[in-house]
């Protein structure tokens, strides 16, 4: 009987995480061991305390490996790291940020196995990011194998570096639509929850509170309309590095009965409350916040940023506006307000897409044959 093919799926990341994590995790969990084994190894930085991805991998039963590191760059990592390839006899290492994508490149050639990565898209602000390490990340990845890109904008990056057309293959994001589906019956408790009445609106957006979100761009569309219309109410979750850069905008626009909810291990009510969501971003890979909301029939308005555009046809499954133009975005969120109707149309179309083409095991599908193309290569 031919063995299944053995991954080791390995990202580097700090504190919660963000929507790769539930890609990874849910991935994982949902593999057919007899067909694609795989290994989950998350490095953790010693100095994070609030690093929880282990709880939520043990919880999803999958194997999972938790290597320390105490700093940034530890050499002895990439000792522990080609132990565990050899101890599970991996075949294939799946990287999934810049740091592991070098790590994968240095282990592929230590140990024979293929080094593959999904690029997910580069959204640090920090200079050092945007001036050393994204170039180098994006050169690297162009001379990998295979890469999976979250987006055709992710893409087409890789390709101005370089990297063949055959060799980078486009896999949207997915999402399990059974275990994120609107229910009635929770509604009014979630909107209890956010202190609603029944006469009032919830605009959400859900993300992390960072540059590119562009949840200052939201504030500043949303402020005139709440201004004329009482009954609308905006709530962000999530955290970041600008929660109070963000709090003093929200006080200075006179956006009193807003909230910063902050960070939410599982949005799943902000959603079943929602009667709007907002994605403002000026840059994005494929957002999962995006499909969670189509998923719950939230109707939505999106920015054009990456991914989104092709999750969101626009008229059909949502509304979506150029990046940065806050006259836009205000015009799309009152048209949602103002056609009811309209809006539950777009939202019943979204919920149909994310059940078919936006599928969780759709996207598995084209992973696994991607593995499978890899794996034949070594005979």
């Amino acid at each position: 009987m031919k063995r299944p093919i053995r991954v080791l799926e390995l990202r580097s990341v700090r504190g919660t995480g963000g929507g790769p994590e539930k890609t990874i995790l849910l991935g994982a969990a949902r593999s057919d061991p007899t067909r694609v084994a795989v290994t989950v190894c998350y490095i953790r930085d010693a100095r994070d305390e609030v690093f929880a991805i282990g709880d939520r991998a043990r919880a999803l039963g999958v194997d999972y490996v938790e290597p320390v590191e105490r700093g940034s760059f530890d050499p002895r990592i990439f000792t522990q790291l080609t132990r565990l390839v050899a101890s599970r006899d991996i075949d294939i290492i799946h990287a999934h940020d810049y740091k592991t994508d070098a790590l994968t490149w240095f282990l592929a050639r230590r140990t024979a196995t293929i080094p593959l990565a999904t690029a997910h898209g580069w959204t640090g602000h920090s200079a050092r990011e945007r001036w050393l390490y994204y170039p180098v990340d994006k050169w690297l990845l162009a001379r990998y194998p295979h890469v999976i890109a979250v987006s055709s904008d992710v893409r087409n990056e890789l390709v101005r570096f370089g990297a063949r057309h055959d060799r980078v293959t486009v896999v949207l994001n997915g999402i399990d639509a059974d275990q994120f589906r609107r229910a009635p019956a929770r509604t009014l408790i979630a909107r209890h929850a956010l202190g609603l009445s029944s006469e009032e609106v919830a605009v959400v957006a859900v993300g992390r509170l960072e540059p590119q979100k562009r949840f200052d761009l939201l504030l500043q569309a949303f402020a005139p309309l709440a201004a004329c219309r009482p009954e609308l109410k905006l709530f962000i979750a999530g955290d970041g590095s600008l929660r109070q850069t963000l709090q003093a905008q929200r006080d200075r626009l006179a956006l009193g009965t807003s909230r910063l909810l902050g960070h939410m291990a599982d949005p799943a009510d902000v959603y079943q409350a929602a009667d709007l969501f907002v994605q403002s971003a000026d840059y994005e890979g494929t957002p999962n916040a995006v499909l969670e909301a189509m998923a719950f029939e939230v109707p939505i308005v999106a920015t054009d940023a990456g991914g989104t555009r092709e999750l969101i046809r626009h008229g059909e499954d949502g509304l979506v506006v150029p990046r940065g133009d806050e006259n836009a975005l205000r015009a799309a969120i009152e048209s949602v307000i103002t056609d009811r109707a309209g809006a539950r149309y777009r939202a019943g179309n979204a919920r149909a897409r994310v059940e078919s083409d936006l599928a969780f095991d759709t996207r598995m599908r084209r992973v696994n044959a991607i593995y499978e193309a890899l794996a034949d290569t070594r005979g």
